[in-house]
């Protein structure tokens, strides 16, 4: 292999470029990037940046220590065999590493702001002026960590979200509920089962005719991936780039990282396209590898951490249906507290954990392992997670 093209420069990008090299591939290496920037990381831009901590988020590059031809401000525009099209000229390649990421689903109306370049991150950090009226659509992991940010900026902070719960989309209503209180806690506002309709640069208008007015109006209701330009490109698009556990896509010589990749997961017998940082770190060693001669694979317990109201919230793994639900605290009294997701025959599935770091360290290590865990000892905070196992008492 020769000439190896790697599409995205973001942490997934960089991280393959690494490994390939790591891996011992000395070819021709390119790497695009759509912004005008080295890469730089991305959960800093709502954790750091966007409350004050930091003005940038940047990545240790050396594109000559690499020796990977490095252009920015380049994007991809089309995909032929063996030919990579991108406004900035055709480019031939061996293998192709797709590392796009994801771009916030927008809705209907003009002028909201949407959270996802560095860009983006200063220029909403500097309209979140002390009594700046702000909108957040959508109270997911992102939507409280702008509200955790506004409010630090001494703004009015509402917060509308379509579903009876904060954290629908990965949270099971029994769990998200006692996320709801944190926001009121906070001095921000909270609509539950409010849809929107429409968005502007200075109000909300709800699907009831109502309208919210802001200074600011930031939306937040989750990403798409970024395969646009991979229309007409016989690539298999299943939710992002369809590629099995390898990360190989539908054709030869082209892999998928990151936050573009719909990854078949046998641990969950489902697709899984992950939209974390977790993904975008250790997925490009698989893909190196596997680009290089490798049969690795890639199936971890999916995984994400939010910072949000002076709390540390982690979360691993997918809830399942019929889980039974083990809690370490009790939420509605307790500032520290954990929730364990169990599978019909005792294994974890997923668990939430708020400011309980040893917890969540332990358990995570038991969800990937698949052990099966004693429930009674198991809701006992006063033994530990991992002598949780079944078996462990004895």
């Amino acid at each position: 292999m020769e000439r190896v093209v790697v599409v995205g420069a973001g942490l997934a990008g960089l991280r393959t470029v690494i490994a390939l090299r790591d891996q011992g591939y000395a070819g021709e290496l390119t790497m695009l990037g759509a912004e005008p920037y080295a890469p730089y990381d991305r959960p800093p831009l709502s954790k750091a940046i966007l409350v004050g901590k930091s003005d940038g988020s940047s990545l240790p590059f050396d594109p000559a220590a690499l020796k990977v031809d490095f252009r920015a401000a380049v994007r991809a525009t089309g995909l032929r065999e063996g030919t990579l099209e991108t406004d900035g000229g055709d480019l031939g390649y061996d293998g192709l590493i797709l590392a796009t990421g994801a771009e916030p689903v927008h809705l209907p109306g003009e002028g909201a702001r949407y959270l996802r370049t560095r860009d983006d991150a200063l220029a909403l950090r500097a309209a979140l002026v002390p009594d700046a009226s702000v909108v957040i659509v959508g109270a997911g992991w992102i939507g409280a960590e702008v509200a955790t940010a506004a409010r630090g900026h001494g703004c009015r902070v509402t917060v509308v979200e379509q579903a009876s719960t904060p954290v629908s989309h990965a949270l099971p209503p029994e769990v998200a509920r006692h996320l709801a209180p944190w926001y009121a806690e906070a001095g921000a506002e909270l609509l539950l089962g409010e849809r929107v309709a429409t968005v502007h640069p200075d109000r909300v208008d709800l699907a009831d005719g109502r309208r919210l007015a802001a200074d600011v109006v930031v939306v937040g209701v989750g990403v798409r991936p970024a395969t646009g330009w991979l229309t007409g490109s016989a690539l298999d698009l299943a939710g992002g780039v369809a590629v099995g556990a390898d990360l190989r896509a539908s054709r030869p010589g082209v892999l998928a990282v990151g936050d573009v990749a719909a990854r078949w997961s046998p641990r969950y017998d489902t697709r899984i396209r992950g939209e974390h940082w977790d993904d975008a770190l250790r997925g490009p060693l698989v893909a190196a590898t596997n680009l290089t001669g490798g049969d690795a694979t890639y199936d971890p317990v999916p995984y994400v951490w939010s910072e949000q109201f002076g709390r540390m919230v982690q979360y691993a793994g997918l809830s399942a249906a019929g889980a039974r639900l083990v809690w370490r605290g009790d939420p509605s009294a307790d500032a520290r507290w954990s929730v364990f997701s169990l599978t019909p025959d005792n294994r974890i599935a997923a668990l939430l954990t708020v400011d309980q770091p040893r917890d969540f360290v332990q358990g995570r290590r038991l969800a990937d392992s698949g052990a099966v865990i004693d429930p009674v000892l198991l809701a006992n905070p006063t033994v530990s997670v991992k002598m949780s196992v079944a078996g462990s008492a004895e």
